[in-house]
């Protein structure tokens, strides 16, 4: 499954269900937490176990309530018999939250998405996903739960920048992810009428390592498809690189354009061009 973009919806906004499958992102997600208020919840479930019973032209992950909620287990029982793309699960503390959600889906699992750094506990279990790598669709983070648990004023710098505890996390999640070998997926950019703000966010996620992001409008997901596609000069050099060491068999490094090229240059190619096939 290519997770680029992965736009959230209201669950309980089915008129807007088809408005994010247009917007051309890679997979929606259809939310029953934060997005949806106590009082809507049982219509949130109903109208994402409707869609979910129909045509799905692309994948279509649902957002549970954390597991401390009391509510996952009304969520699961609303939606997985619609077999879901995957779930997400807010809140997560690790691997042992993995396997909780895992025994409460049953025979009925799906692929997890981890949202990873959400309370204080959580920050140091992001080592841990490794062991329950084959279950997840990736890793993501967000930056508004935690500092909420831990009255912080805000995550952000007034330009948009992490504050360093929050920077911090964002790249212990992407160790996290690489290490379980998963994909990486950055939080969302919540400033939706920023587009060059946007822009220089996802061409700073692709630099540092992560391979997809979370959107919250459906203006977004062009800007970020386009930001995690590799260019044509891009492939073209990766192709380059590859052909280096294929006519130098046994060779350790080449020169190129007149610079040295090695094995990270060459794994770095191999995944150019695996992306973008």
């Amino acid at each position: 499954m290519r997770l680029r973009s992965l736009l959230f919806v209201p669950g309980d906004r089915p008129d807007r269900f088809a408005k994010a499958v247009a917007s051309g992102a890679d997979a929606i997600i259809l939310d029953l937490e934060d997005a949806v208020t106590q009082s809507a919840k049982a219509r949130a479930r109903d109208a994402v176990a409707k869609y979910l019973a129909g045509e799905r032209p692309v994948p279509v992950l649902v957002r549970v309530n954390a597991l401390g909620s009391g509510m996952t287990g009304e969520d699961l029982a609303a939606v997985l018999a619609g077999r879901p793309d995957g779930v997400v699960l807010p809140k997560a503390e690790g691997a042992a939250s993995v396997e909780a959600l895992i025994t409460m889906m049953g025979h009925r699992s799906a692929p997890i998405l981890p949202i990873a750094t959400e309370t204080p506990a959580a920050i140091f279990q992001l080592g841990t996903y490794g062991a329950v790598a084959d279950r997840l669709l990736g890793l993501t983070w967000g930056a508004e739960d935690l500092p909420a648990a831990m009255g912080a004023t805000t995550a952000r710098e007034a330009d948009g920048r992490y504050t360093p505890p929050y920077e911090m996390i964002r790249a212990l999640t992407l160790f996290g992810a690489h290490a379980a070998g998963v994909a990486a997926i950055d939080t969302v950019f919540p400033a939706i009428r920023d587009e060059a703000g946007l822009a220089a966010y996802v061409a700073r996620a692709r630099r540092d390592g992560f391979t997809g992001m979370m959107a919250v409008h459906p203006a977004q997901v062009a800007t970020i498809n386009a930001g995690f596609t590799a260019t044509p000069d891009e492939i073209e050099r990766a192709r380059r690189i590859v052909n280096a060491f294929a006519t130098q068999p046994g060779v350790g490094a080449v020169a190129l354009d007149g610079e040295m090229i090695d094995a990270p240059h060459l794994k770095q190619a191999l995944r150019v061009l695996g992306a973008s096939s």
